[in-house]
């Protein structure tokens, strides 16, 4: 099971009631990812768990091929390091607490200099030997779902408790394509939450459709520069007038699925009882978190 961490505990923020910690520290963001992570584990059982990290969430490579990507979410630019993402007050605070508490459970939290956890996800799915559930609210991530190798995604948009289990009928049923073809998909229609301004005047269903007849980007622009394809004028036109964006999309939304992480099947493996009891306790106390840990404890022995 992989978690993307950063989409689970934004959800848990501005889904949770406010509640603060013994000392005034807010801490819902905390105790809502918590409860998710147990409920899931309680629910599934996976062996293996791994918390997806942002170890940068607007990779400037991807920035030098569409600058616009993610630019209406920089609160500041920074040289030589991330971007400073526009982040709540209120949810920075407990981001450190979350990367304490899933610490001390032994959870395996992983990220990858100048990658997302969109990445690190991706590549983690693709070179597993086993089946694999995604958990996350991001539509971006069902460009990875694969029938055949068991690679699934298990979608929260309406909560964790309401999740739905994207397959490949799923999102051929939803939106007229195969999983393999979402990043196109996307690329094609754009995603104003991540900066994507997509083909004027291009929209879900003719987006679906170009790719249900040409296979994917490369072969829509191949047919818009060739004469005698068979492509409406409209299209066509729209197609060639956004020739520039169409080169540089597919790189930015396509997750990664080479990279070395450095982990291995044991690092991501879900232990069968708190790794570091006292410490469990001790945070559980101090920012006021005995019953989603309680839970969670109780998730992992299976209880």
């Amino acid at each position: 099971m992989l978690l993307d961490s950063a989409s689970m505990y934004f959800r848990a923020f501005y889904g949770v009631p406010e509640i603060k910690a013994p000392d005034g520290t807010p801490v819902n963001a905390v105790r809502g990812l918590v409860d998710f992570i147990a409920r899931l584990v309680g629910d599934y059982r996976p062996t293996h768990l791994v918390a997806c990290w942002d170890n940068d969430w607007r990779p400037q490579w991807r920035v030098d091929l569409l600058p616009s990507y993610k630019a209406h979410r920089v609160e500041a630019e920074r040289t030589g390091a991330p971007d400073v993402e526009e982040v709540p007050d209120p949810l920075e605070v407990q981001v450190p607490i979350i990367r304490e508490v899933l610490d001390a459970f032994g959870i395996c939290v992983l990220g990858a200099d100048g990658y997302e956890a969109d990445d690190v996800i991706g590549a983690l799915a693709t070179q597993a030997d086993q089946a694999v559930d995604i958990v996350t609210g991001d539509r971006d991530l069902f460009q990875l779902v694969d029938d055949d190798a068991e690679v699934r995604v298990l979608y929260i948009a309406r909560g964790v408790g309401r999740h739905e289990r994207v397959t490949n009928e799923w999102v051929r049923e939803k939106y007229g394509i195969d999983a393999h073809q979402y990043a196109d998909f996307a690329t094609l229609r754009g995603d104003a939450s991540d900066g994507l301004p997509g083909v004027a005047g291009i929209g879900e269903k003719t987006a679906a459709t170009l790719l249900g007849r040409f296979g994917d980007i490369a072969g829509i622009v191949a047919a818009a520069a060739d004469p005698d394809a068979d492509l409406a004028p409209g299209p066509r036109g729209k197609i060639k007038a956004a020739a520039d964006y169409l080169a540089v999309a597919p790189q930015v939304v396509a997750v990664a699925r080479d990279l070395d992480l450095g982990a291995g099947p044991e690092d991501l493996r879900l232990p069968p009882e708190p790794r570091d009891l006292p410490r469990v306790a001790e945070l559980a106390h101090r920012w006021g978190l005995e019953s989603p840990v309680q839970r969670l404890t109780t998730a992992l022995v299976g209880g």
